[in-house]
């Protein structure tokens, strides 16, 4: 999704217009979250970029935009710009370092 939203409509809170688009990003994570994964796929991934325009959109976490779209409406924008694109993830399994449990020395 690459989508200019606007945050000001004539005859609606503010508040509500900034409601309804964090919803559709919701609603658009939600859908992309419930589509078939492929063979060797083990989730959805997903780039973000969030900002005012579609030149000057910074990358964000999957967790952060909705922060991003929400620190962009304080500053009074019209309008923001956000694109998420899905991706393909594989788990990656870490290497465990050679951990050994200490012994307790046992007393009874």
């Amino acid at each position: 999704m690459k989508k200019n939203f606007p945050l000001q409509a004539e005859g609606k809170h503010p508040d509500r217009v900034l409601e309804a688009v964090k919803h559709d990003i919701r609603k658009y994570f939600k859908r992309e979250r419930n589509r078939a994964l492929p063979k060797g796929v083990d989730f959805w991934d997903f780039d973000c970029k969030v900002g005012l325009t579609a030149d000057t959109a910074e990358v964000v976490r999957v967790s952060a935009v909705i922060e991003a779209v929400d620190a962009a409406a304080k500053t009074g924008a019209t309008s923001v710009y956000v694109e998420i694109l899905s991706k393909h993830g594989v788990r990656v399994i870490k290497a465990q370092d050679d951990y050994e449990v200490p012994q307790q020395d046992a007393q009874y």
